[in-house]
């Protein structure tokens, strides 16, 4: 007599993308990367698209309609299976079922998610704001938590952390919305006076922001003004840092079962069409890094103790990017992590993990199942 055996159901992941952010477009890329990535004889996938408004939307599952192509940037809207539907995620820890609601027809429940691989960068997603909700929807996730995704957004608070557990920062300033807003005189004051004590130019950028953008070289004081106003256009606190002279260097960190480990670091070269590193240069222009970075086996090690260092004082899980300066002397500064790096074909965290020894479809798959062994909640 046969039995009726049925194979178990495999993990279902949601791959959420887009979002409010000025990184919209990134996050659509990256998310097409990983949905390549993703093996299908193990997961099922579902792909859950942010729009620029915040409208959650069911999307096609096209990576190939997700890249750049000829210097244009996709978008969720191009992608999404409806203009008016809206995908639902249960705030019930006892129901992980996702629901599609259009107007006119009755809600269509998508079935239930194991695991969301959050792909969105900047704020609306990679700030904590995202993974708050899935705290509450009791659905486990890829990456930091609240905590850990809060801190490695604003660049402010960050810096703060790092000087806390003894990790190299260089100078820098805040300019709170506050300040800016009520006495402008004052702020400016403030920045001229960090210039005059750590030197030009300086470089403002948004304090919350990412991938490099509304950050402006500024070499003197006639270009202060629009600089903060480029930056301001992207988050109404600032931040000001004095140029650090050195190489630029970056260093991946990946959770294993015995803890986080980093990769081989990579070096960003000088850009000759660009004033420095800046969202053209990474996405549009393809400027490759060199990996592993040519800095030898003691400077290398240092890297990759520090980037250790710099994930577990921010409390991180499952990922982080760690950006440094080599100076002049010799000495590493920690300028940022990245709680959630890029994952575009040319992004620098798989490169390094990839000349570590570890794939892209494993760097994903390991990423897949260090979420799904983790609770939510206190941890």
């Amino acid at each position: 007599m046969s039995e009726n055996t049925q194979s178990p159901r495999k993990p279902r992941v949601a791959v959420v993308f887009g979002g409010r952010s000025s990184e919209h477009a990134i996050s659509v890329v990256t998310a097409g990367a990983v949905l390549s990535a993703i093996d299908r004889d193990k997961y099922d996938v579902l792909p859950i698209g942010i729009t620029t408004d915040g409208r959650w939307a069911l999307t096609a599952d096209a990576p190939e309609r997700m890249a750049i192509a000829d210097r244009a940037l996709p978008n969720v809207a191009d992608l999404a299976e409806s203009e008016a539907g809206g995908v639902v995620l249960s705030v019930d820890p006892a129901n992980r079922e996702v629901v599609l609601s259009e107007p006119g027809s009755v809600p269509r429940a998508l079935g239930e998610v194991d695991v969301v691989f959050p792909m969105l960068h900047g704020p609306y997603g990679e700030d904590g704001t995202l993974q708050g909700l899935l705290e509450l929807s009791g659905v486990p996730y890829v990456g930091a938590g609240v905590l850990a995704s809060a801190v490695g957004q604003d660049k402010e608070y960050m810096k703060r952390v790092f000087v806390s557990f003894g990790l190299p920062v260089g100078p820098y300033e805040v300019i709170r919305p506050r300040e800016w807003d009520q006495n402008p005189a004052a702020a400016r004051k403030k920045i001229v006076e960090f210039a005059a004590e750590h030197g030009w130019p300086l470089f403002v950028k948004p304090a919350r922001g990412g991938s490099s953008m509304g950050i402006t070289k500024v070499d003197d004081l006639s270009g202060l003004d629009e600089a903060i106003e480029e930056a301001r256009r992207h988050d109404p606190k600032i931040l000001v840092e004095s140029l650090l002279r050195g190489r630029e260097i970056e260093c991946g960190v990946l959770e294993f079962e015995d803890g986080p480990r980093a990769s081989v670091p990579a070096e960003i070269p000088p850009v000759t069409d660009h004033d420095f590193y800046d969202f053209e240069a990474k996405y549009i222009d393809s400027a490759s890094g060199i990996v592993p970075a040519p800095i030898g086996d003691e400077a290398t090690a240092e890297i990759q103790r520090l980037a250790v260092a710099a994930y577990e004082a921010v409390s991180c899980e499952g990922l982080v990017r760690a950006d440094f300066f080599l100076t002049e002397d010799g000495d590493f500064v920690i300028n940022e992590i990245n709680t959630m790096p890029g994952f575009t074909p040319i992004s620098m965290y798989p490169r390094m993990w990839q000349e570590s020894g570890v794939s892209y479809p494993e760097l994903v798959d390991r990423l897949i199942q260090a979420a799904l062994t983790r609770s939510t909640g206190l941890r």
